[in-house]
């Protein structure tokens, strides 16, 4: 859809957020039924924990920061038990429970041991991610979306690989890319449209999305993508082995060459991955290079909109 205004030669380039930003902030965790004195070891020996993984991954934002251009080929012994923890409790205690039916508060009944097996399965080669559970939302328009559900630990191993990973990329992504990121979302995304259409002369507005984005990933690019700045094999591995567990969907386990399950965990961050190399980096290309009046862009994961003039189109 476009939509055209009699004003001057300059573009705005914008994006409308319909899907909700994934939340990342930790649940606040009732502690066990034990003693006043050792839950409030547990709380402390938590905060140190966490302490200890905020360190680690400063340390590679930082040097990510530093080294534009090149692969960090060990970042896999940063998926500590501690990370495992941390990712534990940023997950929500009542999500939907995946193929295996294992909840959150079941897992943290015995948590200590169960973040030691699932580590030690990380580390020896032997964990292998479940297949997601289809779901089905209505949308508003009456159609329906598709979504995953991961099992617990699949949930619990990718939310620790992408704190990794956003210290890496959240560096190297693009100003306007809005969704899915620490510290924006939507309002982020419709302030800078905002602004940029009262600030700037518009002559169009041009807004796309990709349909069926997240279900037509490319597989393979989407990897050679992720290897531009990761080096670390058993990182990698571990990305190609969510992309091909499958999805359950009436009793039959489905094994695609595309798309990454809208709805886990590392899903979003796989597509600014693929989005960033794929379009905003071409299309800030375009308007360094090849544009002849002013244009501003807003991406909300894969919902943008591309500037378009009667003599020359983005997109």
């Amino acid at each position: 859809m476009m939509h055209a205004r009699e004003k001057s030669d300059s573009a705005i380039v914008a994006g409308k957020p319909t899907n909700k930003a994934e939340r990342s902030a930790a649940e606040p965790v009732e502690p066990r039924a034990e003693t006043k004195g050792n839950a409030n070891q547990q709380s402390t020996h938590r905060t140190q924990s966490r302490a200890s993984v905020t360190q680690a991954l400063e340390r590679v934002r930082k040097a990510a920061s530093k080294r534009k251009k090149e692969k960090f080929t060990a970042l896999f012994h940063h998926i500590s038990v501690e990370h495992l923890e941390a990712a534990f409790f940023e997950l929500q205690e009542n999500a939907a429970a995946g193929v295996d039916g294992l909840t959150w508060r079941a897992y943290q009944a015995d948590l200590e041991r169960n973040l030691e097996d699932l580590h030690g399965r990380l580390h020896r080669g032997a964990y292998r991610p479940l297949p997601s559970r289809r779901v089905y939302i209505p949308k508003p328009d009456g159609r329906q979306r598709r979504l995953v559900v991961a099992a617990l630990e699949d949930k619990i191993v990718q939310r620790a690989a992408m704190a990794i990973l956003n210290a890496i990329y959240e560096g190297d992504f693009l100003g306007f890319s809005y969704g899915f990121r620490p510290g924006r979302g939507a309002h982020d995304a419709m302030d800078a449209l905002g602004v940029g259409i009262e600030s700037r002369k518009v002559d169009f507005i041009l807004d796309a999305d990709i349909r069926s984005f997240f279900d037509t990933v490319d597989q393979d690019w989407l990897i050679r993508f992720v290897e531009h700045r990761v080096g670390d094999r058993r990182i990698v591995r571990l990305i190609r082995k969510w992309l091909k567990a499958g999805v359950l969907e009436d009793g039959i386990v489905n094994v695609s060459d595309k798309g990454t399950g809208q709805g886990a965990v590392i899903s979003p961050l796989l597509a600014n991955i693929y989005l960033h190399y794929g379009l905003d980096q071409w299309a800030e290309g375009w308007r360094r290079h090849e544009a002849t009046s002013d244009m501003i862009i807003v991406r909300y994961a894969d919902d943008c909109a591309p500037r378009r003039r009667e003599e020359e189109a983005l997109m």
